[in-house]
């Protein structure tokens, strides 16, 4: 039953004295890596040599004084039966679980609070936890690692885990406290310059100057501001030196902390090949297909043919070399082997019922409120609507909607009472957009248009656009002025056909600012920055850690990836939105505008005039539409949320005086406001944390930030924009004009006149394939409401209070399908018949429709 390790002991005498017994969880890297034969052979070396993993307790009670004051150690423990895997269960893929005994005395050596791990093999394994059972006066014991332990030579301290007990920093036991403050200062790494290997755990801090030399590096000015990123100590670029070098195509990946990199299951399913794969062979492919071919879609029955049999791709080099290098299983629905490639996609869901539905003017309305950007509408209080651009340099940009263009669509009310009932509402990219219109109409290939859609609640509830204002930036001198035309709804004829374009440019308008503000900027981008400064400062043992930690997953290694091939120069972004070289640029100029406080939904919708205050509310805020699926389902999550950290916070700080004396917690805070967010370090909007519920609203707002709203932005991207003729990213010419050529043919072919307006071909092909990629839940996913690992605290009441936020969640799960089901919510389904479920929390699914293009679920984490 024993491994070598073992047999020595027996022949030696065995244990002497008491000792612990315990079980070590985790996977080796030949269970990840099946190439990795050399490193298994060495450590079967190690092995039998009596060098493999061993394990030290470290006292919480029974301090050292030759040492520091520091708790004491026990003597190391091997794992038992390394070189009998056979012998041993799964636990889940690749998992093992080993035996092993210390000899330890709790008597003499008090209570285990941490423990050190030294790998003495040739590769590195991934350790989730270690278990100690049957501690007298104790108990069991749990350190929960969740971390990759690499050779023990590459590291210049020991790698130390804690039990999984919550501290305070004065709560600490004095035996472990400098074994805290080692791991915090190791995790700083402010004395490590860089390049950083993939063994390293540094987390620090760096400005976005490694999206290639010929685009402008954002953070560190007052011009460009942005949240920071995580720095990589890449050598500086050979023609630039104020940016990173870039890494070769297919070369590496861009450094993260190694525990911020993806589970073993996702990296097979997802990054580790698929985005690389969509860059380095499938959009190779897609050009060479749009040279070989027209170019260019035809009807709305031609783009329907990529979901009916997909297209053939050529068989070109890059493609080969993507077969070569990644194994099949991992990207064979991007590239089938056998024969013709094809680009064979799924159905998206907005044309599964009904493939016009998303033509109608209810259904472009609908999904202002339970689309993939529904956080843009505004109630509109001010008739005509007003611009907010600096008059000394674009002049007067007062919206030129009349009261005569929408007054026979308002239900025999007049504007007046209109705004006065709540029941004008607009979508107003203008301001948003024409600062960059010159610039962006300057690129080949492309006219876009500054849109405002104006829409009425009508009776039903449900809501119409009454007008869409297109607008043109216009040079007069020293201005930048519109040119702006106004067009109300026709469905018949070719003013129908203008009606359906007018929203299509609007359609254009939602779909960059979704993609690069909602999306990026609004949830990947602003939280790198509180990834980076927990782990700098709040050590694993403390409430606030445990709390936010789980919804950190991934996101650091997915923005890592985004910036090597998604928002670099020529990337994905670049190639399909229409702001191409100027899209990061536009979102560091909203970034100027950013409100950590009113990323809180309740913040935002009130901000926005779609609620107003109600103390008598359970939530403190009543919608002005009361079916809007968003907010409604967003405001259910949110209460939940906050209701968890509220019971959970209040654990720990029963008064604002220990949370003022919290040092890591205010170092915590002061990081993320003056390093992590520094370009806005001076906003009066930031809270000061000398209050408890200061800290639950910044930490409800951060886990709101990275589950809730990034899952109402990403998992819809391909079920509602999939279908490209619904959601255009892009446009290329202006509004036909009667007399002009393309007057004519929308009059002769309407179809190929608004393809031809439309996102190109390839821009099509290249963006549907990455929002298919981007819109999966992975297999392993962890929902909100969950935990990766069931010990993550000690704590009875901490886990309690979880239970108590599963149980709400699954409250909420039924609540939404109980709505979808109800014919009065007509917001909730629409034309489409396809059903608002982006914040369905998923946490209680068992049906097997967890994984893929599920158009439901909230992810725990920014983890795609």
């Amino acid at each position: 039953m024993f491994g070598v390790g073992g047999i020595v002991s027996d022949l030696t005498g065995g244990l002497r004295g008491p000792h612990l017994k315990g079980s070590v969880v985790l996977m080796r890297k030949n269970a990840l890596d099946f190439n990795d034969f050399g490193a298994t052979v060495m450590d079967g070396v190690t092995e039998l040599l009596g060098r493999g993993v061993t394990c030290q307790l470290i006292s919480s009670t029974h301090v050292d004084h030759n040492n520091g004051g520091r708790g004491k150690v026990g003597a190391e423990a091997n794992l038992e039966q390394w070189l009998l895997p056979t012998n041993l269960p799964f636990i889940t893929t690749g998992e093992n679980k080993f035996a092993v005994t210390f000899d330890w005395s709790v008597d003499k050596l008090g209570v285990p609070g941490a423990i050190i791990v030294k790998n003495n093999h040739a590769a590195e394994f991934f350790l989730k936890t270690i278990t100690l059972d049957n501690v007298p006066g104790r108990g069991t014991i749990v350190f929960v690692a969740n971390s990759w332990v690499y050779p023990q030579a590459k590291y210049r301290y020991n790698r130390v885990f804690f039990a999984n007990d919550a501290y305070l920093p004065h709560q600490m036991p004095a035996a472990l406290k400098p074994y805290r403050d080692d791991e915090l200062r190791n995790l700083r790494g402010d004395d490590q310059q860089g390049p950083y290997e993939d063994h390293d755990r540094v987390y620090r801090y760096d400005v976005y100057n490694d999206l290639g030399d010929t685009r402008d590096v954002l953070g560190g000015s007052k011009d460009l501001p942005y949240p920071r990123r995580c720095r990589t100590g890449r050598k500086p670029s050979a023609t630039k030196p104020d940016h990173e070098s870039r890494l070769l195509p297919l070369v590496g990946n861009v450094y993260v902390p190694r525990d911020e990199l993806f589970g073993h299951l996702k990296q097979s399913d997802f990054l580790g090949y698929t985005l690389k794969a969509l860059v380095d062979g499938i959009i190779p492919a897609i050009r060479t297909y749009v040279d070989l071919s027209p170019g260019e879609f035809d009807s709305f029955a031609d783009i329907l043919k990529l979901y009916e049999g997909g297209i053939k791709l050529p068989n070109i080099p890059a493609l080969e070399e993507v077969r070569k290098r990644f194994p099949l299983q991992l990207v064979k629905d991007l590239i089938p082997m056998g024969g013709d490639f094809l680009l064979k996609l799924p159905k998206p869901q907005i044309i599964k019922a009904d493939e016009k539905a998303w033509m109608t003017d209810e259904e472009f309305a609908r999904e202002m409120l339970a689309g993939v950007n529904p956080m843009m509408i505004k109630r509109l209080t001010e008739f005509p609507p007003k611009s907010t651009l600096d008059p000394s340099k674009y002049g007067d940009h007062t919206s030129t909607i009349t009261e005569a263009h929408i007054g026979k669509s308002l239900e025999g009310l007049t504007v007046e009472q209109a705004l006065a009932d709540n029941r004008l509402y607009i979508v107003d990219q203008h301001d948003n957009l024409m600062p960059f219109l010159v610039d962006i109409n300057n690129l080949d290939g492309s006219f876009v248009y500054a849109t405002r859609t104006l829409l009425f609640r009508r009776g039903d509830g449900t809501l119409a656009p009454v007008a869409i204002e297109l607008s043109s930036p216009l040079i007069q001198g020293d201005l930048t002025t519109a040119k702006s035309t106004v067009y109300t709804p026709h469905h018949a004829g070719v003013e129908g056909w203008i009606w359906q374009l007018a929203k299509a440019y609007a359609s254009v308008n939602d779909y960059g600012w979704h993609q690069l503000i909602s999306h990026w900027l609004n949830t990947h981008a602003v939280m790198e920055p509180f990834v980076i400064a927990t782990n700098r400062q709040l050590s694993v043992t403390h409430p606030v850690y445990k709390l936010l930690h789980p919804h950190y997953r991934d996101t650091m290694n997915i923005n890592a990836r985004a910036r090597g091939l998604l928002i670099n120069a020529g990337g994905v972004i670049e190639m399909t939105v229409f702001p191409r070289k100027h899209a990061m640029p536009m979102s560091s100029m909203v970034y100027k505008n950013w409100n950590f406080t009113e990323q809180a939904l309740p913040d935002d919708l009130i901000k926005r005039g779609m609620a107003v205050e109600d103390p008598s509310s359970p939530h403190k805020v009543r919608l002005l539409i009361e079916d809007y699926p968003y907010a409604a389902d967003g405001l259910e999550v949110w209460h939940a949320i906050e209701q968890w950290v509220t019971e959970y916070l209040t654990i720990y700080y029963p008064d604002d005086g220990v949370l003022q004396g919290d040092v890591e917690l205010q170092a915590w805070w002061k990081e993320v406001r003056e390093v992590g967010h520094g370009d806005l370090k001076d906003a009066a909007w930031w809270p000061k944390m000398h209050t408890v519920a200061e800290l639950i609203k910044a930490c409800a707002t951060i886990i709101w930030t990275g589950s809730a709203l990034h899952a109402a932005v990403n998992f819809g991207q391909y079920p509602y924009s999939g279908y490209h003729p619904n959601k255009p990213s892009a446009s290329r010419r202006p509004m036909p004009v009667p007399g002009s050529e393309e007057y004519a043919l929308l009059e002769r072919d309407p179809e190929k006149a608004f393809i031809l307006t439309i996102t190109n071909q390839f821009q099509a092909l290249v963006g549907i394939s990455l929002m298919e990629i981007l819109s999966k839940h992975s297999s392993d996913e962890v929902y909100l409401g969950q935990h990766e690992t069931p010990a993550w605290t000690s704590d009875a009441k901490a886990q309690e209070a979880f239970r108590r936020f599963g149980a709400r969640l699954e409250g909420i799960e039924k609540q939404v399908v109980a709505m979808n089901g109800d014919p009065r919510l007509k917001n909730r389904t629409g034309p489409a018949k396809f059903p608002y479920m982006l914040l369905y929390p998923n946490t209680s699914d068992h049906t097997g429709q967890a994984e893929g293009l599920t158009a439901r679920g909230i992810p725990n984490s920014i983890s795609i």
